[in-house]
């Protein structure tokens, strides 16, 4: 059995996280998005073809030509004019019925296995805001049509992104043409098919996971842990008069100092100093190489990799990138002072987060100056440096993120 991972687009959502990798790359719970999609595939399949184009080199360099026990093939789609193209492009490697995955949300392996049951399927959740999908008609788990984004209800079980497809699909990919965002859309695709064949519809039983924006990381994060089996690592230095969750995962050469109090629900890397006397609350996730330091409290919030939060500080419902560096003092504040949800600018507009609490989203190499207080909801660009006792009430952009 092969599996295809679509992984070729920008995600201009997502930035600033993902103005410095492609979006399978991003981390929830200390792994990545893409790692986390192969385990699910890992005994379902022998084969995955990836098909790459922003930033490809990065997604091969850390996957190599092979997972586990499942061998890795790469596609690259130069031009990303569309997922129906993208899938066209590796049609000559496909040997017969195939399961297909977007590689921007997180799937279950019970579910792709329910979709397994079929030659042809498409895997369906309900929302509650069905007007932001494709939505699906169906009659008695049918497929007939989907409808993107309908102005008016039609209903709330909408397309997420993952199926099983013989290889008659590839038949109907000739017939489609450009969409109105000038490009080959899958949904065309499935539409003129399902005229010819049955695709049935399987909906989720056990989990599925959207990462469309940035703060959808947390909400991957809090899941994940809360379904994690993870425990402490024995090769763990923890020093006298700390506090630590019993569900909790601490790596390996991870020193947590005298005074911290960690919560149930964390996730720490490899190779940090934690504390003196910090407090790590539920659901946050500390990356490989990281310092949270003297009098620091961290909640519900992503910390990447070799960043440090060291002293006097605190942030709430963040997500962090890589190698980024807090200046003592520094208040990520996570709530409007009205208790309205949060909004922030992505491409141009002002999009509501849905929560009532959230922090700041850090690209990567970021260095913030001491006593800096930002706003909720502020986004801060790649590579920016702040000075001191900045108070930031707005998006810090440079020209390579452009809203």
């Amino acid at each position: 059995m092969q599996a295809v991972i679509l992984a070729a687009g920008k995600s201009t959502r997502t930035y600033p996280l993902t103005l410095t990798r492609p979006k399978p790359l991003l981390k929830v719970a200390n792994k990545t998005i893409i790692e986390h999609n192969l385990e699910q595939l890992s005994g379902l399949v022998d084969e995955v073809i990836i098909v790459v184009g922003y930033k490809s080199e990065m997604i091969k360099d850390f996957l190599n030509d092979k997972f586990g026990k499942i061998k890795i093939k790469y596609v690259v789609q130069s031009d990303v004019i569309g997922n129906a193209d993208a899938l066209k492009l590796v049609e000559k490697e496909i040997k017969g019925k195939f399961i297909l995955m977007f590689g921007d949300d997180l799937y279950s392996k019970k579910d792709i296995k329910n979709l397994l049951r079929f030659d042809n399927a498409i895997l369906a959740q309900k929302v509650k805001t069905p007007e932001n999908f494709g939505v699906l008609k169906i009659n008695k788990n049918i497929f007939c049509e989907v409808v993107e984004k309908p102005k008016e209800f039609i209903s709330d079980l909408v397309n997420i992104g993952c199926f099983v497809f013989s290889k008659k699909i590839f038949d109907v990919l000739s017939e489609i043409k450009l969409s109105s965002r000038n490009e080959y859309e899958l949904t065309d695709a499935y539409n003129l098919m399902a005229k010819k064949h049955k695709i049935y519809v399987v909906q989720v039983e056990d989990y599925w996971l959207p990462i469309t924006y940035p703060w959808n990381l947390l909400e991957a994060n809090e899941y994940i842990i809360k379904n994690s089996k993870n425990s402490k690592n024995k090769k763990v230095v923890i020093e006298q008069f700390t506090t630590v969750g019993k569900k909790v995962f601490v790596g390996k050469n991870t020193v947590i100092k005298s005074g911290s109090y960690i919560e149930d629900g964390v996730i720490i890397g490899n190779d940090c100093k934690i504390g003196p006397n910090c407090y790590i609350r539920r659901y946050s996730t500390i990356g490989n190489n990281c310092h949270i330091g003297q009098s620091v409290e961290i909640k519900n919030s992503i910390i990447g990799d070799d960043s440090n939060v060291a002293h006097l500080s605190y942030v709430g419902d963040s997500v962090i990138g890589n190698n980024v560096n807090f200046g003592a003092g520094t208040v990520a504040a996570n709530l409007r002072h009205d208790g309205k949800n949060v909004k922030c600018m992505i491409n141009g507009n002002l999009v509501d987060s849905g929560k009532m609490k959230l922090g700041i989203l850090v690209g990567d190499n970021c260095k913030i100056g001491i006593n800096n207080s930002f706003y909720p909801g502020v986004k801060i660009d790649s590579g920016f440096m702040t000075l001191p006792r900045e108070v930031i009430k707005k998006d810090l952009i440079q020209n390579n993120f452009k809203q």
